[in-house]
């Protein structure tokens, strides 16, 4: 039944736009069916052929998805409702950890890097018909990558992680294809897979990174994806140790033609060993983002994998942008080669403060978990109350809804903003606000 809401339109494009404004003025709630198609083609006086269309393109969209004779219904997250809304806002005088921000006093000064980059890019001025990608920077990443054990291949060069993981899933993938994802993961991934009509397929996660029972199970089910935050995930700080990516890479061998894609995000923040999976299947990718140790405005990742992938990634990328920005990429090779960031006090920093919470929490009884990087996840009995609890004794945390699927609900706190001295006052808050302690895993 849909109500007092009534679809309307002549033309495929306008069903769907109609779908569209119900689904972002509430009538059309997540996980409303929708009429038949040739129902609502007998209603709307239009051949069950536009219906159609209307429907496969809200499903390319992420709008809603089809099970069979069950029907279609609106997606539980609907692309149209960006998790990143899930935020709560922090009024005058309460902390705000909830946006996910590195510690600006650990950022380096951008003057001196765009200062050499422009002296570098004063002969050639930045014309076209330049190689998109900078030799040097190129150089120094697939150089860095070598000595951690990534794979060879060839070097592209993306807006963000993001923006190349976009790149990569949309090289291999058509609307409809599964991808496992972590859950509880990023935010933003686990909207731009529904963006880009794909279904996500969650994986439950440890303090070691996904976990190979849900990986198997996953790609025995069909999966063509997989992707995987080797450092620092976000949300719960995962890190992949040996042995997990040794049983990952088992799994991923024995499933050779599923597209891979390792997000190293947490590179120069974190302590921890690399332990990357690429290498047993045809297609992958490796990514990392300068976002996090330099500055998220940079707006550059550097982007390896095999042949085939890194081809169709910088193909599809020369019709639209073209490349991205060389004096950008000669601005981060000058952070890279004058050591603008000293990576192991960085990664010092946000984990002493980061372990300091978690060890202050548990004193308090309350389970909370963060093995690298900048964020610290803490299951909690009820989200919307212990988010307000928290907002009111002057603390503003990030929703466990942003960054969840199917896993039990929780906060996410940002240790970059903390001091010594709100350790023990925050842990307080939260332990009051958490309610019944209960470890479980992420997933």
């Amino acid at each position: 039944m849909l109500g007092e809401y009534r679809i309307s339109g002549r033309r495929a494009s306008e069903i769907a736009a109609s779908i569209e404004r119900g689904v972002g003025s509430g009538d059309l709630p997540p996980g409303h069916v929708l009429p038949p198609m040739r129902e609502l083609a007998t209603r709307l006086e239009v051949n069950p052929n536009t219906v159609a269309a209307a429907y496969r393109t809200l499903r390319e969209r992420g709008v809603i998805e089809t099970a069979g004779r069950r029907g279609s219904r609106i997606r539980s997250a609907p692309a149209s409702t960006s998790r990143g809304s899930l935020r709560v806002e922090a009024p005058p005088g309460v902390r705000d950890l909830g946006e996910g921000n590195p510690d600006p006093a650990l950022l380096p000064d951008l003057g001196p890097a765009l200062a050499a980059a422009a002296a570098a890019d004063a002969e050639s001025r930045g014309l076209y018909g330049q190689a998109p990608v900078v030799a040097e920077f190129a150089a120094r990443a697939r150089s860095a990558m070598d000595a951690d054990g990534v794979p060879g291949g060839p070097v592209a060069v993306a807006s963000g992680a993001l923006d190349a993981i976009e790149r990569v899933l949309a090289a291999h993938l058509r609307p409809g294809d599964a991808v496992a994802v972590e859950d509880p993961g990023w935010g933003g991934m686990l909207d731009l897979v529904p963006a880009l009509g794909l279904r996500p397929v969650p994986v439950g996660v440890d303090d070691s990174g996904p976990l190979v029972a849900d990986v198997e199970r996953a790609l025995r089910a069909g999966a063509r994806a997989l992707v995987v935050t080797d450092r620092a995930q976000n949300p719960t700080g995962a890190s992949l140790d040996a042995r997990r990516a040794r049983d990952l890479r088992a799994v991923l061998a024995r499933h050779p033609d599923v597209l891979l894609i390792e997000d190293d995000h947490g590179h120069a923040i974190v302590d921890l060993p690399l332990h990357p999976l690429a290498g047993v299947t045809a297609h992958w990718a490796f990514i990392r983002s300068a976002a996090k140790a330099y500055g998220p405005d940079l707006r550059v990742a550097v982007l390896t994998g095999d042949p085939v992938t890194v081809d169709r990634v910088a193909g599809r990328q020369r019709l639209g942008p073209g490349w991205v920005s060389r004096l950008l990429q000669r601005a981060v090779l000058h952070l890279w080669t004058s050591d603008a960031v000293d990576t192991r006090a960085v990664a010092r920093s946000y984990g002493d403060r980061r372990d300091a919470l978690v060890h202050a929490l548990a004193e308090r009884g309350v389970a909370a978990y963060g093995r690298s990087g900048m964020n610290v996840w803490v299951p909690v009995s009820d989200e919307t109350g212990a988010v307000a609890r928290l907002l009111h004794a002057g603390w503003a945390v990030a929703p466990g809804a942003r960054f969840r699927l199917d896993t039990p609900p929780a906060v996410r706190l940002t240790v970059s903003p903390l001091g010594a001295a709100d350790i023990g006052p925050l842990a307080d808050a939260v332990a009051a606000a958490a309610g019944p302690a209960r470890p479980v895993s992420f997933g």
